[in-house]
């Protein structure tokens, strides 16, 4: 065994495993561990891209996930809808992280990824931060079937509109008819 406990300074090799806090809307989840991959270089078949902003790298995977790299901080997390920006659950990592994996991230969304260093006597006004900013290009398959389901769901609209309109029409043209008729009975009958 070790007659010392093996000690991990910060800028030592990280540690093979990896301690973190999910934070939502403020408050602290169950502290979790995970394996690191260290020293992960982003390769033509799992890897589509890296993006990278000061010490924080976000390597975009083929699966859909974004590896970060970088240890011992909170990560937060935005992302931009359509009118607004919505907050993503933050992390709390522990020193020996040196990458975090984010997983089932929405495609052809803006992610704004910010880490913060931990423990440091900062002023509390701007704490100095690195942002990563990056969007999840569609895969391949997935794009067709949007495609598609686009397609299919504005012919089905453009469909019962005219049906709709078809509807409408007929029932304009011959009740004014049926009722213009009906009076001019009731009128002759006197």
């Amino acid at each position: 065994g070790y007659t010392q406990a093996p000690r991990w300074s910060p800028e030592d090799v990280p540690s093979p495993v990896c301690a973190y806090r999910v934070i939502e809307g403020g408050i602290g989840g169950q502290l979790c561990f995970r394996h690191t991959l260290f020293g992960y270089k982003c390769s033509k078949g799992e890897c589509r891209s890296a993006v990278s902003f000061g010490k924080l790298v976000a390597n975009i995977l083929t699966n859909g996930s974004v590896l970060l790299q970088r240890g011992g901080y909170e990560v937060s997390c935005w992302w931009n809808g359509s009118y607004t920006q919505f907050e993503c659950a933050g992390v709390h990592l522990g020193s020996g992280c040196r990458d975090f994996l984010l997983s089932e991230l929405h495609e052809n969304i803006p992610y704004r990824i910010c880490l913060r260093a931990l423990g440091r006597s900062e002023p509390a006004e701007r704490p100095e931060q690195d942002c990563v900013e990056f969007t999840l290009p569609p895969s391949g398959m997935q794009d067709i079937v949007i495609a598609m389901t686009t397609v299919g769901g504005a012919i089905c609209v453009m469909l019962v509109i005219i049906c709709l309109l078809v509807a409408y029409i007929t029932e304009n043209i011959m009740s004014p008819a049926a009722q213009h008729t009906h009076s001019y009975r009731a009128h002759s009958h006197h």
